[in-house]
């Protein structure tokens, strides 16, 4: 079944298919129960089809990536900084996978159907009795990323977590090292104040919601990995010199 499942989601007319469902459903509370703000899009109109890799700060477990899957769908329908009607659903952006922990999408029947979307399943943590504890990538989640970027843009989030400020995983660094992928950052704000971690429930209606893409950024691909990390903290905006501006949001998302 997890081999059949596999197969699944690397055909297009399935992923066009989740997209219209997953779609259709949370585009009002991205639009009309809460207020979407995107910036940035014209940093990413032209660029291949293939290598691209979008790092991002995470917020929740899915209301992000299904944002970032609207934005692209409407920028194939020509559509800056903003979505308009979800008419761009009739014929989706499918060429982008996502990468996500394997046991959240596991977690539930609405996570498994997203994860025909594209999701790039790791094992990127394992918990025992309440706690986590951190490890690098598997070597073999790491090919089915590269893979991905062969054809494909590929959405991760560096550091593995919805916790602000929390640390950067190596393993993005090396990957980027290895395959010199186009790198794009991505700075969200809002949905961990508009939605539950783990879903898409609200949590406070009304909220603005924020997507801001940046420029590709410009990497030294032979430079340590440790340097690599920090200008990719530095451009999600999740480095020590944010956190010290952000204290405010750090306090606020723990309540």
């Amino acid at each position: 079944m997890k081999k059949f499942i596999e197969k699944l989601k690397h055909i297009r007319i399935v992923r066009a298919c989740v997209y219209a469902i997953v779609g259709v459903a949370s585009y009002p509370g991205l639009m009309w129960v809460n207020k979407l703000k995107i910036e940035g899009t014209e940093h990413i109109e032209n660029l291949p089809r293939k290598n691209v890799l979008f790092v991002s700060n995470h917020q929740t477990y899915f209301a992000d990536v299904i944002t970032f899957l609207h934005i692209f769908c409407a920028i194939k329908w020509r559509k800056r900084n903003r979505l308009g009607l979800p008419y761009y659903l009739l014929s989706p952006f499918t060429n982008v996978y996502y990468v996500a922990a394997e046991e959240t999408m596991n977690g539930t029947f609405i996570s498994r159907l997203f994860k025909l979307a594209g999701a790039l399943t790791v094992k990127r943590t394992w918990r025992k009795e309440g706690t986590e504890q951190r490890r690098g990538l598997d070597p073999s989640d790491t090919r089915k990323i590269e893979r991905a970027l062969s054809d494909s843009w590929v959405i991760t989030f560096p550091q593995g977590t919805t916790k602000p400020f929390a640390p950067g995983r190596k393993g993005t660094a090396h990957i980027i090292k290895r395959n010199r992928p186009i790198v794009v950052p991505v700075v969200i704000g809002g949905f961990w104040r508009a939605f539950t971690k783990k879903g898409l429930t609200f949590k406070k209606k009304g909220s603005q919601l924020s997507v801001r893409f940046k420029e590709p950024l410009q990497i030294d691909y032979d430079a340590p990995v440790e340097q690599i990390l920090d200008q990719i903290m530095d451009a999600i905006e999740q480095s020590k010199k944010f956190m010290l501006k952000g204290k405010h949001h750090v306090k606020k998302s723990e309540l």
